[in-house]
């Protein structure tokens, strides 16, 4: 079945890539999103306390998944098991 993804599905893919940290190539590139997109859905993550930005140097940043980041990851994992939504 051909379907589109939700944001609740995308922001948890974001949340499981970002787990050990990742940066925004990495993050595009394993949620297969364009830099739009990815632009989008970071300032929501970041805006929320989902994901917290480490500067590691200049110009080396990672988004790592705060503690509550990953509390809605597994409310979000938990609710698409009981809908039989298949990522």
């Amino acid at each position: 079945m051909n379907r589109r993804r939700s944001n609740i599905e995308i922001i948890a893919e974001m949340l499981k890539v970002g787990e050990n940290g990742a940066g925004k190539t990495e993050l595009m590139y394993s949620v297969n999103m364009s830099y739009a997109q990815l632009q989008k859905y970071l300032k929501f993550l970041l805006t929320h306390g989902l994901v917290q930005k480490v500067e590691l140097g200049n110009p080396c940043v990672r988004y790592h998944v705060t503690d509550k980041g990953a509390e809605l990851m597994k409310s979000i994992d938990a609710v698409l098991e009981v809908l039989d939504i298949e990522e």
